[in-house]
């Protein structure tokens, strides 16, 4: 592990909401290219820490850094801008446009060009180049002038993936990216973020259910119940520790 500033830190991170404790110091560090699995029961904070981290709320104690500075105030569009990409458990597609045209607008955004709808892909565009790159990169590229609304449940993870490689961010939150896929999908899914892991060196934060999916992939699992961090260790470990097994009491692990 990198002896540098972790490239995603959270430090007594918590977050109160109408007199509600929702988070509840949260501490822990993700090191530059390393992949943390976020598990927990049904309530424990998982989505709340996510948003939280990307700026969708902003956290009532504590601080979130990325390679050491903390990112404070800054709205969502400024933590894409310093590397943070995020995907959503609900589709964030435009179904209207055609898939190269949903990547080309991610990579457009990012070389700080314009988001408009009009502008359709030319040869030769330099996001449009982007764009098919990083289809290529989640095997879709017999699909860039399908509808995006037409896919599969499956596929359009696969555009929400490229569209987000698309913003080259250095660090990743993925929500739940299986969520809602079929079961077919769900190995084709775990192998490009594996490889969006492994070959592009990108720091993963993962909150998924597939238990499977997640001890086959990360390097540690965070652990939250009730809004705290349980644990945090190897999957391994985190596997073995008689505290998360009663905390899943009555849930599969």
């Amino acid at each position: 592990m990198s002896t540098t500033a972790p490239a995603l830190e959270l430090d007594g991170v918590g977050l109160k909401i109408g007199g509600a404790r929702i988070l509840e110091d949260v501490s822990f560090g993700v090191a530059r290219g390393e992949m943390v699995g976020v598990i927990g029961p049904n309530g424990a904070g998982k989505t709340t820490l996510f948003n939280t981290v990307s700026g969708l709320l902003r956290p009532t104690e504590g601080t979130v850094s990325m390679d050491g500075r903390p990112l404070g105030p800054l709205p969502i569009h400024r933590r894409a801008a310093a590397g943070l990409g995020r995907t959503f458990q609900t589709s964030s597609l435009f179904p209207g446009l055609s898939v190269v045209e949903n990547v080309r607008l991610a990579a457009q955004a990012r070389r700080g060009g314009s988001l408009s709808l009009l502008r359709f892909p030319r040869r030769g565009d330099a996001a449009t180049a982007v764009a098919m790159d990083r289809l290529d990169e989640v095997g879709l590229t017999p699909l860039a002038g399908a509808s995006a609304g037409g896919l599969s449940h499956g596929d359009k993870r696969k555009v929400e993936i490229a569209m987000l490689l698309a913003t080259d961010p250095s660090v990743i939150l993925l929500d739940e990216p299986m969520a809602g896929v079929g079961s077919a999908d769900v190995p084709v899914l775990s192998a490009i973020i594996d490889r969006m892991h492994r070959e592009t060196g990108r720091t993963i934060l993962m909150v998924e259910h597939h238990m499977d999916v997640v001890l086959g992939l990360v390097d540690r699992v965070a652990v939250m119940h009730h809004g705290r961090l349980l644990a945090i260790d190897t999957p391994e470990a985190v596997m073995a520790d008689p505290t998360v097994q009663s905390a899943y009491l009555g849930e599969a692990v």
